[in-house]
């Protein structure tokens, strides 16, 4: 059995769209969380499947896990046959890793660190400053079209599905190769339903 912990228009979108790519079957359970603006309140009892009361989060077979990097690589793991996950052995695989990495280590810092006007301190903080992280994508994207060049990974799913509602937001550069790289992944099916099982 696998639950996916899911709140509506959350972060936890992006492991419903994987879960849609990978078709596997799955229950998606929706807890109530903490919204930015306020609104809501935390799930009782959910700290036991996330210790801070976030999503996304799973449990499979009876075992949690929670941080998206982690929930992708889990799954992609767990599921090979949908090919969106390089296996060990793949020459893929170390970028695999490194961009679901990349996507909590230093895409999210960067951008709470522009976010917060907050100035750059080189050799300090453990990310790129957040014209260079930008920069690096844009120039990973046009040689792309995905983030492992001609191959759709999770990677895509967790680092694109952020760029994408940035793109929204309008809290990202909307130059064509980000625009472009949403609209790829937003034409894929197991995206549109995604969408539709929001909720």
């Amino acid at each position: 059995m696998l639950t996916l912990y899911h709140a509506p228009r959350s972060r936890s979108f992006r492991m419903l769209w994987l879960l849609e790519e990978l078709g596997v079957p799955y229950e998606k359970k929706v807890v109530s969380i903490r919204r930015r603006d306020g609104s809501g309140a935390e799930e009782p009892g959910y700290r036991k499947i996330h210790p801070h009361g976030k999503v996304p989060a799973i449990v499979h077979n009876g075992v949690p896990v929670f941080e998206t990097p982690a929930i992708a690589l889990y799954l992609t793991d767990a599921f090979p046959k949908a090919g969106i996950g390089p296996v060990v052995g793949d020459k893929l695989r170390g970028p695999y890793l490194s961009w679901l990495a990349y996507s909590t280590g230093v895409l999210e810092p960067a951008l709470l660190e522009k976010a917060l006007t907050l100035p750059h301190k080189i050799g300090t903080f453990g990310w790129g400053p957040p014209a260079e992280v930008e920069g690096l994508l844009a120039d990973t994207l046009t040689v792309g079209p995905h983030l492992l060049g001609e191959r759709f990974s999770a990677a895509d799913v967790v680092v694109g599905g952020s760029i994408s509602f940035l793109l929204q937001a309008k809290l990202w550069p909307a130059t064509p190769v980000f625009t472009d790289y949403a609209e790829r992944l937003a034409a894929r099916p197991a995206y549109k339903g995604a969408q539709a099982k929001d909720g």
